[in-house]
């Protein structure tokens, strides 16, 4: 049983310290963000909790995540949380799908289309600021410029996410 323990607490620091790995990226990145970069980075630094989720405009785990509903509802379940959809590897920034599900209207909700539309593989963009995308949907909890949670392999379930949203809310110290 000790060594079971000991096995899990190892873990935990180890995801504690990419978790603070990844969070001084984003607060130490490189000057020369794109506009895109600067724009996120902004809304990421402000006091509030901040969601940012990486998309393609012709990912089927994206439009599966929307036509569950669970993104709206997120969006409009937590008023005080900032939302900030970033379009990668599309053409366009996909306004038109997320309007079809009534994701845009929202005060606290952002879209920004990155420049870069190439989708092959070789030409990605593989990172945004300064954080690795290795996948899309990619999904990011941030509070104050620091990044508490990095979901970056898949479909979102909504339960998970918000309580990631409450934890990051809370304002006991990280």
């Amino acid at each position: 049983m000790r060594l079971k323990y000991e096995i899990m607490t190892k873990k935990a620091a180890l995801i504690a310290f990419l978790l603070v790995g990844l969070s001084s990226l984003v607060a130490g990145a490189d000057a020369t963000k794109l506009p895109v970069e600067q724009q996120v980075s902004d809304v990421v630094n402000s006091p509030r909790t901040t969601v940012v989720h990486v998309w393609a405009t012709w990912c089927p785990n994206c439009k599966a995540e929307f036509a569950s509903g669970g993104w709206k509802e997120a969006i409009e379940a937590n008023p005080d949380t900032n939302f900030v959809f970033v379009t990668l590897w599309s053409e366009n920034d996909g306004r038109e799908i997320l309007a079809r599900y009534g994701i845009g209207p929202q005060k606290n909700f952002t879209l920004v289309g990155h420049p870069s539309h190439a989708r092959a593989m070789k030409d990605r963009v593989k990172s945004f600021m300064g954080l690795s995308v290795p996948w899309i949907p990619t999904t990011w909890i941030f509070k104050g410029g620091q990044m508490h949670y990095a979901l970056n392999y898949g479909e979102m379930h909504f339960s998970i996410l918000q309580q990631f949203i409450t934890d990051s809310s809370n304002s006991w110290a990280r």
